[in-house]
């Protein structure tokens, strides 16, 4: 049976180290001209969310096109700090083996469900060099919807064009790190793998509905997770 593996990107899969809520400031004030010194909360939400709720913390007007103007801004910052968003941040531990693993059963399919923009998600991949190991045309992005939980089908869809296997709640795994992540897999249609790399305590997952819950891509259940994903049940 093939299976679909749709990744979470930040504190998931990588940390920017600070550098993506400077990006995010820096292509915000360039796109509306308004300097700001705080943004709306960003765990688990998509981009859409983040920058219509900072706009209305500071009252400012959009015109109509400050969004798809503030996604091309926001990764050109991300491609002319890529070095430093190196330096600052990191793949987190266990990341790039994980993607080994699952590129290397041949029933996966993986991609990312993620509210990053997708320039934005493709360019921080790039970054810390973990994008070949997934399949970033299929992913379902914070550009795709402002709902995490409508991002599961949007994947799923594209998964079925590019394969031809048809992907369902048994056969769909998120994996991320935030209470978001648990909440749009039971609400989109997937399982969820939880991991306490965020901000978000394994109790505050579990809470939410996650079954499997680790403590980081190192775990030694991430392995048996990986062979029981992969397998033909």
């Amino acid at each position: 049976m093939h299976k679909l593996i749709l990744w979470d990107i930040d504190h998931t899969l990588i940390e920017t180290g600070g550098v993506g809520g400077e990006v995010f400031k820096g292509a915000f004030e360039q796109v509306t001209g308004h300097h700001i010194d705080r943004l709306a909360d960003v765990t688990g939400r998509t981009e859409q969310v983040i920058f219509s709720e900072t706009l209305d913390l500071y009252d400012i007007q959009d015109p109509g096109d400050y969004f798809p103007k503030f996604v091309e801004a926001q990764a050109a910052g991300y491609r002319a700090r890529a070095d430093e968003m190196r330096q600052r941040g990191r793949a987190l531990p266990g990341a790039r083996e994980a993607l080994q693993a699952f590129a290397e059963l041949p029933h996966i399919t993986q991609t990312v469900l993620t509210g990053n923009p997708k320039p934005s998600a493709i360019a921080k991949l790039e970054t810390f060099d973990l994008a070949h190991y997934l399949d970033l045309e299929i992913g379902a992005y914070g550009t795709d919807d402002s709902e995490r939980p409508n991002l599961v089908q949007i994947a799923q869809g594209r998964a079925t064009t590019r394969t031809g296997h048809t992907y369902t709640r048994e056969t769909t795994f998120v994996v991320g790190d935030t209470v978001s992540d648990v909440e749009a897999a039971r609400e989109g249609g997937a399982q969820v793998i939880a991991v306490a790399t965020g901000h978000t305590k394994s109790g505050q997952l579990r809470d939410a509905g996650a079954v499997t819950v680790l403590a980081s891509l190192t775990s030694p259940v991430l392995i048996d997770a990986i062979a029981s994903i992969g397998g033909h049940n």
